[in-house]
């Protein structure tokens, strides 16, 4: 008897069950999230202090959030700090674990400080790229955010100065090395341009005509 009531019972919550509505799964509110990084000074040269300032703006929640920064320049004594968050540092990448964020509702806009000297040695020319990605969770579906700047190191980063003006007493002396002697073939051709010019006066004085005789015609 109780399988005759049994089998169709079950019928009924099978078909009850087919036919109730599948819940809709509630909708992620989209993240507008954007980073902004400042650099102060923008254009720092080699062995320069720069200090690069990010901050992400915008409304939504991030969940699981990570911030990577690079250069194409290599810091010295490179320092990160995140508000709130944790980061690990070198001289061209920094990592900042920012866990779960509520952009738009917080007391204060979430924020990283990196500081360091640009290393000596950057050859002119070069160029300096900052780069900024923020990743979540969330950026699966919608790709990561970026943020950079970049200029280019100078030519030449010496401060140009003026030659020094060269004395008149310095300018008149001989360079050393050089002597103020005559080569001696010189002073062979010079003396005997002398003794020929000596016979040819002499022979033109020789074949000049005397004067003419007193009374004659």
């Amino acid at each position: 008897m109780w399988e005759s009531v049994a089998a169709p019972l079950m019928g009924l919550m099978a078909a009850m069950a087919a036919a109730a509505p599948t819940p809709t799964p509630t909708p992620v509110p989209p993240v507008d999230a954007a980073p902004v990084l400042t650099s102060t000074p923008f254009g720092a040269l080699p062995g320069q202090r720069v200090t690069h300032t990010i901050t992400i703006a915008g409304g939504g929640t991030l969940t699981n959030t990570r911030v990577t920064f690079t250069t194409t320049a290599d810091l010295d004594g490179v320092t990160a700090r995140a508000e709130p968050g944790q980061c690990t540092a070198s001289p061209r990448t920094i990592v900042c674990e920012l866990g779960d964020l509520r952009l738009g509702a917080a007391p204060a806009v979430p924020r990283i400080t990196i500081t360091g000297r640009v290393r000596p040695g950057v050859p002119p020319g070069t160029v300096v790229r900052n780069r900024v990605s923020v990743t979540s969770v969330e950026s699966t579906a919608s790709g990561a955010q970026f943020a950079s700047n970049a200029y280019l190191l100078p030519g030449s980063t010496a401060t140009p100065t003026d030659p020094a003006l060269e004395s008149p007493a310095a300018a008149s002396d001989v360079p050393p090395g050089r002597s103020m002697r005559v080569p001696a073939v010189a002073a062979v051709l010079l003396a005997g341009a002398v003794v020929a010019g000596a016979l040819l006066t002499r022979g033109r004085l020789r074949r000049r005509p005397g004067p003419p005789p007193h009374g004659g015609v």
